[in-house]
C-alpha cells in the first residue's frame, strides 16, 4: 500500500517522474552489480575484524581504531544493500518511520567513519610527536573514544526522525532525500567537511614535525613502523575524500537547487555507489600496506575457503616462509611492541 506522505514528497521533488527502472523493485542489472559489491564489502571487512580479533599482535590502539573503521565499512555495505532492496516502488510502501530509519543508517555509517578517521588522526598525532605518554594497559580509553564516535554518529543520524525534517513544508525538502530538510543536509555536510579539514590539518602537522625532528625520530626502532602506519592512514583519508567528496558536492547542489531544476540530482545513486566503494577499498589498503596484516588476512581467507592450506603443502609453505622471513619477523615483533609503548 502506497504511503501518501512519501508519495507526495517524491512527486513534489520530481523523483517519481525521473525514476530509474534499474532502481525499482525488480533486480535490474545495476542493482545486482551493486549488491554483489556490497556482499564483497561485508565479507572483506568481516575478515579484517576477525584478523584483528584473533591476532594479539594487532591488539593495540592503532589497530583497534582500524577495526572500528572496518566495522563502519561493514555496516555501510550492509545498510546500502538493505537500502537497495527497499528502494524503487518499495520506497513508497514504507511507513514514514521506516523510511527515516533506512536513510539514517547510511548517515550513521558515514558519521562513524569520519569520527573514526578523526580519532585515528588524534592518536597518531599524540603518539608520533610524543606530546603525551600513554599507559598501554589502559585500552578502555580507546573503547571510550570509539563509543563516543558511534554515539555522536547515531545522534546525528536520528535528528530527522526526532523532528528535524520537512514534513508539512515541501519547499524546504531535499530532492535526493525527499523527507529531509535542506538545512539538515547542509548541517551534516558542514560537519563532515569540517572534520575532514581537521584531519588534514592534523596530518600536515604530523608530517611537518616529523620531518623537522627526523634525527630524534630515527633514534627509535619504532620509527619505520610508525611512518608505515602513518602512510597507510593518510592513504585511507585520501581515498575517503576522493570517494565521498562527489556526493558531498552533489548534496550541496541539492541544498542550493530548487525542485526539478537540477537533473544531476536524479543520478544520485551513482554518486552514492562511488561513496560506498570506499568501504571496499579500505581493507585492500590495510592488507597491502602492512606485511603482518597481509599475512594474517590471507591466512584467515585461506583457512576459510582453501582446505589444503593446513595440510602437507601448508607445512612446506610455512617452513619456506619462515626461513625466508626470519629476520623481518623479528624486526616486526619489535616494531609491534614499539607501537604499544611510547618512546
Amino acid at each position: 500500500m502506497t504511503n501518501p506522505v512519501i508519495y507526495k514528497h517524491y512527486n513534489y521533488t520530481g523523483k517519481l517522474d525521473n525514476r530509474n527502472t534499474t532502481t525499482g523493485a525488480d533486480l535490474g542489472p545495476e542493482k545486482v552489480v551493486f549488491l554483489i559489491i556490497c556482499i564483497f564489502i561485508v565479507l572483506e571487512n568481516l575478515i579484517v575484524l576477525i584478523v584483528i580479533w584473533k591476532n594479539h599482535k594487532f591488539h593495540s590502539r592503532m589497530y583497534f581504531f582500524i577495526g572500528n573503521l572496518a566495522l563502519c565499512d561493514l555496516l555501510a555495505g550492509l545498510m546500502y544493500s538493505v537500502n537497495l532492496l527497499m528502494s524503487g516502488e518499495r520506497s513508497l510502501q514504507l511507513s514514514t518511520e521506516e523510511w527515516f530509519i533506512r536513510e539514517a543508517s547510511m548517515f550513521v555509517a558515514l558519521g562513524a567513519s569520519i569520527f573514526s578517521l578523526l580519532a585515528i588522526a588524534i592518536e597518531r598525532h599524540l603518539t608520533m610527536i610524543k606530546m603525551r605518554p600513554y599507559d598501554t594497559t589502559k585500552n578502555y580509553r580507546v573503547f571510550l573514544l570509539i563509543g563516543m564516535c558511534w554515539l555522536i554518529a547515531v545522534a546525528l543520524g536520528l535528528l530527522p526522525i526526532l523532528g528535524w525534517n520537512c514534513l508539512g513544508n515541501l519547499p524546504e525538502c531535499s530532492v535526493i532525500l525527499p523527507l529531509y530538510a535542506k538545512k539538515y543536509v547542509a548541517f551534516c555536510i558542514t560537519i563532515f567537511i569540517a572534520l575532514l579539514l581537521a584531519i588534514l590539518v592534523l596530518y600536515v602537522r604530523i608530517y611537518i614535525l616529523v620531518k623537522t625532528s627526523s634525527r630524534k625520530v630515527m633514534k627509535h626502532s619504532s620509527s619505520e613502523h610508525s611512518m608505515a602506519l602513518l602512510r597507510t592512514v593518510i592513504i585511507v583519508v585520501g581515498v575517503f575524500i576522493t570517494c565521498w567528496m562527489p556526493i558531498f558536492i552533489l548534496l550541496l547542489t541539492d541544498v542550493a537547487c530548487k525542485p526539478k531544476k537540477c537533473s544531476i540530482l536524479f543520478k544520485a545513486h551513482w554518486f552514492i555507489a562511488l561513496a560506498v566503494m570506499n568501504s571496499a577499498i579500505n581493507p585492500m589498503i590495510y592488507t597491502l600496506a602492512s606485511r603482518e596484516m597481509r599475512r594474517a588476512f590471507f591466512s584467515v581467507l585461506c583457512g576459510a575457503f582453501v582446505t589444503p592450506c593446513t595440510g602437507k603443502n601448508g607445512e612446506g609453505n610455512r617452513s619456506k616462509s619462515s626461513s625466508q622471513s626470519q629476520k623481518p619477523a623479528e624486526d616486526q615483533g619489535g616494531k609491534d611492541n614499539a607501537v604499544n609503548q611510547p618512546s
